[in-house]
């Protein structure tokens, strides 16, 4: 695996450290001390530290050394702030994912532009920092940001009329779609850097093949698709997010109909 922004190599875990001490750093609840000089640094700098890291040169280059180098600082400093390496990871998670305080970036009031915000806003989160790509989090440590935007996106979403697995499920499907998408994007943008082909230059190389190919008749409904079909001027991530929207209305609709049954 090649380091760099955007790597997709190794698999980090949230939730791999100290649960306890995660919670209570992300939500300010331990112990601090009262005497003794002030610290020099703040857990702030040191998670904010890490994130430049992580997106600059991807996460397996994100180490409790290296965090101490990019603030200038001793490596042993950095245990007076927290235990180790799992735990500032779970820090970062959080901190990116803050929430927008501006309303607006989740539409217009409906529960459909809420989950279309939430999806191009998820995706753009990927794409600023690509590196979550390698972090499994199906046990999230759940901190301030984390609740913060569950918390606004089911405000917006509540009118569906769902039940509550339904409406945590709604969102559980947006984001498992976007995930999909911003990992077959990132994978592209990796395979141009390895191999220094554009995406166009690897598909001309194989076209000369292909066309005889085609034109065997192995393939008709292949060879009768239009040009466009290939083309890059086609937005495939808004047209399987508003699928989605649409059959979510669908979903809705029909539960509304059965309740007034």
């Amino acid at each position: 695996m090649t380091s760099g922004k955007g790597s997709t190599g190794g698999t980090e875990t949230s939730g791999s450290g100290d649960i306890v001490r995660t919670l209570e750093l992300l939500w300010e609840t331990g112990r601090r001390p009262s005497r003794g000089p002030k610290p020099a640094l703040s857990l702030d700098q040191i998670v904010e530290a890490a994130v430049r890291v992580a997106d600059a040169e991807g996460l397996e280059s994100v180490s409790m050394r290296r965090v101490a180098a990019e603030l200038g600082t001793g490596t042993m400093s950095l245990y007076r702030y927290l235990p180790g390496k799992a735990e500032l990871l779970d820090l970062m998670l959080d901190r990116v994912q803050r929430p927008s305080e501006n309303p607006a970036d989740l539409g217009d009031g409906s529960w459909r532009s809420a989950l279309e915000a939430l999806g191009r806003a998820t995706l753009d989160l990927y794409r600023r920092h690509p590196w979550l790509l390698q972090v499994n989090q199906s046990r999230p440590i759940l901190g301030p940001s984390a609740l913060d935007g569950m918390e606004k996106v089911l405000d917006r979403i509540k009118p569906m009329g769902l039940t509550d697995p339904e409406l945590v499920s709604a969102i559980i499907l947006i984001d498992g779609y976007v995930v999909g998408a911003a990992r077959t994007q990132l994978y592209a943008q990796e395979a141009e850097r390895r191999t220094g082909l554009t995406d166009t230059e690897f598909w001309q190389a194989q076209t000369p093949i292909l066309e005889k190919i085609m034109a065997s008749g192995r393939y008709p409904l292949l060879a009768s698709l239009d040009e466009t079909a290939w083309g890059p001027d086609f937005d495939h991530f808004e047209f399987g997010l508003q699928r989605i929207l649409d059959g979510l209305e669908v979903f809705v609709a029909r539960r509304a109909a059965e309740e007034q049954a």
